[in-house]
């Protein structure tokens, strides 16, 4: 990961400075606020500003004054219950901005997520950093045979050094033309004064997309909760998981209670149809079930048993 000095400048005065406030303040998070925390070769996470706490969500979901109104014991069951039984509202309560750094392909796959406010640095008025996504050698796999989303054996020898090769070489050759096209140094001075450079807006096109964008990201969290269950989920792609990962890392300093009820009874669970419960009846009723028999396709069986931990 690497800062600009003027980011390492502005994270160093804002840990610096200090301010009383009446509202609640979280210590942890207060420890982790502007800290940026690595993700991938150059990208990071860091946590902007937040509002509200685990005692928010208790306040909302009873609609009372102040703070520390039952017990903890009773607060953390109220927040499992909620979680459990999917009342989003009170987790509404709580919002947090962040200012994540990404490969611009990652980007693309998390803008899906429409419930935050996003703002992207742009390159219609900045230019963009050299830095490019470069997969370490054990993230480099091969196109699954049996998933058309996901990953199959990881590359190795010749044919992986060729990958690597390539991905460097292109985003290299494009990145020099970019600034070619740009004519323009980091400052904005021409690099030869005897032509023109194209617009910004254009020269940005050809750029590849392991390039490096930034932006200020503010949700939630209850969408925060709904982004993590699927991109920290073990199936999501890795390079959005490790970001995804880092979030989860902020929200559990943030709100603990709610992490570990999120935990418990969203990235830990598993959902069953009406057609999987009544199989898993039968199994307790000491029926033996096999997939043509069960209602299930072959998908859903082969699902079910996974999550019963049984052979198919």
């Amino acid at each position: 990961m690497a800062l600009t000095e003027s980011q390492a400048a502005e994270i160093a005065a804002l840990r610096a400075q200090s301010a009383p406030t009446a509202r609640p303040t979280v210590p942890a998070l207060e420890a982790l606020l502007y800290t940026a925390l690595p993700v991938l070769d150059h990208g990071f996470v860091r946590v902007i500003d937040y509002m509200g706490d685990d005692s928010a969500i208790v306040q909302a979901a009873r609609v009372s004054y102040g703070r520390g109104t039952r017990r903890v014991s009773e607060d953390a069951g109220l927040i499992r219950y909620l979680m459990r039984h999917r009342h989003s509202t009170p987790f509404e309560m709580c919002e947090i901005k962040y200012h994540v750094k990404l490969p611009i392909f990652v980007a693309r796959q998390w803008i899906r997520h429409r419930t935050a406010n996003v703002n992207e640095y742009s390159a219609r008025y900045s230019i963009l950093d050299r830095e490019f996504y470069i997969p370490a050698p054990e993230h480099l796999a091969a196109q699954s045979a049996s998933n058309r989303q996901g990953r199959g054996a990881v590359l190795d020898g010749a044919e992986a050094a060729r990958v690597l090769d390539l991905l460097r070489e292109d985003a290299t050759r494009t990145y020099d033309h970019y600034v070619e096209m740009l004519n323009e140094d980091e400052a904005g001075a021409p690099r030869d004064a005897s032509r023109q450079g194209l617009a910004r807006e254009l020269a940005r096109m050809n750029l590849t997309l392991n390039t490096y964008t930034q932006w200020y990201w503010k949700t939630d969290l209850h969408n925060l909760f709904n982004f993590l269950s699927l991109r920290a989920d073990a199936h999501a792609q890795y390079e959005i998981r490790v970001y995804a990962e880092a979030m989860t890392q902020t929200v559990e300093a943030w709100v603990p209670t709610a992490a570990a009820a999120f935990r418990d009874y969203r990235l830990g669970a598993v959902t069953l149809s009406a057609g999987m419960l009544a199989v898993v009846r039968r199994m307790l009723g000491g029926e033996s079930v096999t997939q043509p028999e069960s209602g299930l396709n072959k998908r859903e069986w082969t699902e079910l048993m996974t999550s019963l931990g049984r052979q198919g």
